[in-house]
């Protein structure tokens, strides 16, 4: 743990003031750059000075507080948190991946997902702009709001309402999701999700109609063996229009949300606001080469879940394929 004296804090004080530079103290204190980076973007006044009493004070009391004292005193942790956050990992995902395998120099050291939370929107991640790292990006948590029902005209459009349960618990593979995440008109990307292996599969298509939707839907079952590909779920848009091509090339069913209850395929939903941290809806997805939307869809699929005790989806595509 990286934890400052008041002498080491008085020290900073005095150096700062003969206009040392922070690789200078940091030498001078025998201590890490980011130690000292750190403690004056957590402890400076909003003035721009830095008092070290009032800095003492302030570390004293961040060490009473339970909710986020590991992470303003165990560097390791921290950085290791924080790292993870820039990947895209979610604080429930660290929390989870920690608790169950460990780095090396974290073995028996446990957060909380709320731990987390609290670093980041009470503690000191708040100085430290932890928030731009969440998929949603947003300064606090917020309630999602419904929008009214409206008629839909889908040929041989058969409710989820109507779908099995296994589907629902995610208890057999290859019950699919789909959706179109929108850039810059005209391109769009083509997005699959599988429900229990949480896969995500991306594609390209040149617009929203239809016909480049299916497409895309086809070539990732196209590449799919035969035990993933059961069913597939989808929203009421247009591009959704030829499911049916789609569910008699493959010989699977196709289900259909309610209007404007994106929430009914979440897993899909989830996804698009992965991809979003890397390719903002304001991007023009035409200078994305294909190469960089590989490594994007890998990272995703690279990324631990929760549901699946922590492995990633190609970890839990291995097994399944193997067993």
């Amino acid at each position: 743990m990286q934890i400052l004296t008041q002498y080491e804090r008085e020290q900073i004080a005095y150096s700062l003031k003969i206009k040392r530079g922070i690789r200078d103290i940091a030498r001078l204190l025998r201590r890490d750059p980011g130690v000292i980076s750190r403690e004056l973007q957590r402890n400076r006044l909003p003035d721009g000075t830095y008092d070290p009493y009032r800095a003492q004070k302030k570390a004293d009391f961040r060490a009473r507080k339970t909710n986020v004292r590991k992470l303003s005193t165990h560097w390791r942790l921290h950085d290791w948190v924080e790292g993870r956050l820039k990947t895209g990992w979610s604080p429930e995902l660290i929390a989870g991946r920690l608790q169950s395998r460990p780095p090396k120099s974290l073995q028996g050291v446990t957060v909380s997902h709320e731990q987390i939370y609290q670093y980041i929107y009470h503690g000191d991640g708040r100085y430290e702009g932890w928030w731009h790292y969440l998929v949603r990006k947003q300064r606090k948590r917020r309630r999602q709001k419904g929008r009214k029902a409206q008629k839909t005209r889908i040929p041989e459009r058969i409710s989820i309402h109507d779908r099995p349960s296994e589907i629902d618990q995610r208890e057999r593979l290859g019950d699919w999701e789909s959706d179109l995440a929108l850039y810059q008109k005209p391109q769009a990307l083509s997005v699959q999700y599988e429900r229990r292996l949480m896969l995500t599969r991306l594609h390209r298509v040149a617009n929203k109609t239809a016909r480049e939707n299916t497409n895309a839907i086809t070539d990732t079952l196209d590449a799919m063996p035969v035990e993933l590909r059961r069913s597939c779920t989808f929203d009421n848009g247009t591009e959704n229009v030829e499911h049916t091509r789609i569910r008699d090339d493959f010989g699977i069913t196709t289900f259909f949300c309610d209007p404007y209850s994106a929430w009914q395929k979440g897993g899909v939903e989830n996804t698009i606001g992965l991809i979003r941290r890397y390719l903002p809806k304001t991007m023009d997805l035409a200078t994305v080469t294909d190469a960089e939307l590989q490594a994007i869809e890998d990272l995703i699929n690279n990324r631990p879940r929760k549901k699946l005790n922590y492995l990633t989806p190609n970890e839990a595509l291995s097994v399944a394929l193997n067993s």
